[in-house]
């Protein structure tokens, strides 16, 4: 009762102290929020050129369009759009920059005609992917009034049905505005990159040591694929001026491994479950999603498909694969109903839920051409309370197993061990004489002893007595010769060393050391007069039997004995 009451104080105490720092994570983000995000009024100013436009697509012409409001079919590699428009007469910005999303398009703009910024096309008349993100294009003050002209050419089917915001910033504030608009993404994907390199720079080298700590690995790898997933897709990483193509890459890259390490992270559960069928399902998910996206890296690398060709293919693996996955916890839920299990459970949902959502935002805006209003970096949200779950689910595991492990070796301990010496038992001592003629390439020596008036001190002082003078010699004999081989309790008072030397002035050397332990052992317990007889032999394992050495050091044993009886009878 008292422990059940004890058990039950913790669990409350555990849940206070989630409850508190949940609490203190929610408060504390919106003044983290207001740090970043109090002067981005200020920075956010800019001129916007989102209307008054003149479009001619393949051709066909449309006047005064509003972007926001415009749409149009999905368009093939190859299709030509012009897009202008007259800049504003005036306007306060001084050293100004063009903001542009370009998708998949080699782009080029004219200002009255001239040409003052141009890119992709190089690499498209190779056939190399040309990237997507945003551009920031110098636009000064002397571009008032004039015509401003886009050109671009698709690199790949269906880029996109809609085109986003055009706008001019000051220079100084237009990568500022870009870090704030995406604030909440940004702190999100920094910190799932660097706490899943600091947990793989740990766990990397722990796995070479055990392999249970490869589940911790494989959140490392999806954290981090994650994490830069999200800079690349909210262009963060464009700080870095690293080229457009490139963040594109390790966009694409990023998302393609995710579902490989969390499939790997999933294998003890599968394997729980004890279904063939399951495992085999299992084992073809991960073939396909290991071949798949090697085969995609290699066409992309070859330039023969590129990573925009085949990331719907993808988006549906990662359906199939969080289906699957949510059915494996939801049987495991069901067999064991383990609190990790239910932890798991709710993090699948979360992730599978913002994943979801960010799917179709993404293909509501991509393939439909209709933004979606919506919070910035969801999906790189759930992933983090998913990770938080995972770290959670795999402590509680790993103390569980940790705990059975204990249990077992103490088990096992108990089982070679004999109790009131704490000296390995006969069976411990058998087993490893049978190593050793395994081994055939050991010297060694065997020494047997027998503890002298035992009986007589169980018979005259009681058992407690004679349990202390068992106790001595085992000390003795562990002091002596347990640093150079096995000390084991044979049974009564019969003891076996079993050293790996065979040199005789070695042997000579320990027995010395081991009469010399017994006169001290003697004078410290006043009334002991412990008396040990013993025999020794030595020999190879590769030439001679130890069975016999053994029974030779057994014999030596009971002549000393003999003539340590005779000797107290004179």
């Amino acid at each position: 009762m008292k422990k059940a009451k004890k058990v039950s104080i913790k669990l409350i105490l555990k849940v206070l102290w989630i409850i508190y720092a949940c609490y203190s994570l929610i408060s504390w983000l919106p003044m983290a929020d207001h740090l970043i995000s109090k002067d981005y009024e200020q920075i956010s100013q800019c001129i916007s050129l989102n209307d008054s436009w003149d479009i001619r697509i393949n051709g066909k012409s449309y006047e005064d369009i509003k972007l926001e409001d415009f749409r149009f079919g999905p368009m093939r590699k190859g299709d030509q759009i012009i897009m202008e428009r007259i800049l504003p007469d005036n306007w306060s910005i001084v050293e100004g920059a063009l903001r542009i999303h370009i998708r998949q398009s080699a782009i080029s703009l004219f200002v009255d005609g001239k040409k003052v910024y141009t890119y992709g096309y190089d690499r498209a008349a190779f056939g190399k992917t040309v990237g997507s993100g945003l551009q920031f294009i110098n636009f000064p003050k002397d571009y008032q009034g004039k015509l401003l002209t886009i050109q671009m050419e698709l690199c790949e089917d269906y880029a996109f049905t809609k085109f986003d915001p055009v706008r001019i910033y000051e220079w100084k504030n237009a990568y500022r505005a870009l870090m704030t608009e995406n604030r909440m993404p940004m702190l999100f994907g920094s910190f799932l990159v660097i706490f899943g390199l600091a947990t793989a720079m740990v766990t990397i080298f722990a796995v070479v040591f055990s392999i249970k700590y490869i589940r911790l690995l494989c959140i490392s790898i999806f954290s981090i694929c994650i994490g830069l997933w999200t800079l690349c897709y909210y262009n963060v990483i464009m700080i870095f001026s690293i080229p457009l193509y490139s963040v594109s890459l390790m966009e694409y890259i990023s998302l393609y491994l995710c579902p490989i390490p969390l499939t790997v992270y999933m294998y003890e559960d599968v394997k729980g479950l004890n279904s063939s069928l399951l495992k085999k399902l299992y084992w073809i998910l991960l073939t396909v999603q290991v071949s798949s996206t090697a085969a995609i890296l290699a066409l992309h690398t070859k330039d023969i498909v590129h990573f925009a060709a085949t990331l719907k293919y993808m988006q549906a693996l990662i359906v199939i694969c969080l289906i699957y996955f949510i059915m494996i916890v939801l049987l495991n839920l069901k067999k064991s109903g383990q609190m990790e299990n239910r932890l798991f459970l709710i993090g699948m949902l979360v992730i599978g839920s913002c994943i979801a959502h960010d799917l179709f935002v993404y293909c509501s805006d991509r393939y439909f051409g209709r933004p979606v209003p919506t919070v910035r970096g969801l999906s790189c949200l759930g992933v983090i309370i998913f990770i938080f779950i995972l770290i959670v689910s795999f402590y509680m595991n790993l103390t569980r197993k940790l705990m059975w492990e204990t249990e077992r070796n103490s088990l096992i301990k108990s089982a070679y061990t004999d109790e009131l010496t704490h000296l390995h038992n006969r069976r411990y001592c058998m087993e490893y004489i049978n190593k050793i003629k395994q081994e055939q390439d050991r010297d060694f020596t065997v020494i047997c002893f027998d503890l002298n008036n035992l009986k007589m001190m169980n018979d005259t002082y009681g058992h407690a007595k004679g349990d202390i003078l068992i106790k001595s010699a085992a000390e003795v004999l562990a002091q002596t010769f347990e640093s150079y081989g096995v000390v084991a309790r044979m049974g009564g008072d019969e003891f076996v060393a079993v050293i790996k030397t065979s040199d005789t002035g070695k042997v000579e050397a320990l027995m010395q050391d081991f009469q010399n332990n017994i006169d001290k052992k003697n004078e410290q317990m006043e009334g002991l007069h412990m008396s040990i007889a013993c025999g020794y032999a030595s020999g190879s394992a590769q030439e001679a039997d130890i069975d016999k050495i053994y029974q030779l050091a057994d014999d030596r044993m009971y002549e000393n004995k003999k003539q340590m009886k005779q000797a107290r009878s004179k």
